[in-house]
């Protein structure tokens, strides 16, 4: 494969992070998340990083208060005062187009039409054949599934697997991706990101550096595999209903006495 790698380590500052970027081929700690391409896509294409710098503009846009308040009486919140959803935002890594996209979506919603620049160095994105995902039976009546086509490889620690999925909270994307879970210590190559168009029919431009999936590196380990559904204990009950009383007649609760920095 390539000796051209981009990687990031875990449980390590943002500043020791940014010193660990290695482009020299040199071997990695064993605590890295490694992305690595072929050398002559090096430098041609947006490369993969930390998920919270893709977060979308309609995010960015919110002011945290609305000029109102709540049925509680408390400033009324904008999603931009959600930790829990700065915290998906946060979770992971983006890999981003590396290309530009066009498409031409008809009415049909099949017959899809795609280009790219005539220098391209590799297709972007190809066709499944739509028995793949047995259309045209519902839900895919109307569908052409696609695929992006990833040049980076994802090399993580042994014990660990990566989840692929659609960019968490995007409607702004008009495309949706299929969810993945690759063992990426065992698999020694790349993997493709299964699609569907979700837009309107019309002509579109995606632009290289289009998040195209968020992919969350786990530890097999840590996988809550058991679970049972119980009636809650009076226990249970009152911890509840306190935590109820502070989430709507406290501010800032949970972000003060409950959210765990990631």
């Amino acid at each position: 494969m390539s000796d051209f790698r981009i990687n990031f380590s875990f449980g390590q500052d943002e500043d020791a992070q940014k010193k660990k970027v290695d482009t020299t081929g040199d071997a990695a700690s064993a605590a890295d998340i490694e992305f690595l391409c072929d050398p002559a896509l090096a430098g041609r294409i947006p490369a993969p990083e930390r998920a919270i710098r893709f977060a979308p503009d309609w995010f960015k846009r919110l002011e945290r208060e609305m000029d109102m308040k709540d049925a509680h009486g408390l400033p009324g919140l904008t999603a931009k005062a959600c930790l829990p959803m700065t915290d998906a935002f946060s979770l992971g890594f983006i890999i981003p187009l590396p290309l530009d996209v066009q498409f031409h979506i008809p009415e049909d919603r099949v017959s899809i039409q795609m280009g790219w620049a005539p220098d391209a160095p590799f297709q972007p994105v190809e066709q499944h054949h739509p028995g793949q995902i047995g259309a045209p039976e519902p839900p895919f009546q109307s569908t052409m599934p696609l695929k992006f086509i990833n040049p980076w490889r994802i090399k993580v620690p042994q014990g660990y697997s990566v989840l692929l999925t659609q960019p968490f909270s995007r409607p702004d994307l008009p495309f949706s991706c299929f969810t993945g879970f690759v063992d990426c210590d065992r698999f020694d190559t790349t993997i493709n990101l299964p699609f569907t168009w979700t837009g309107n029919p019309g002509d579109y431009l995606l632009p290289a550096g289009t998040p195209i999936a968020q992919i969350v590196p786990i530890c097999r380990d840590t996988l809550l595999k058991q679970g049972a559904a119980r009636a809650s204990t009076q226990v249970e009950l009152d911890e509840q209903a306190a935590a109820v009383k502070r989430k709507y007649g406290e501010e800032s609760t949970y972000a003060r006495d409950w959210r765990v920095k990631k």
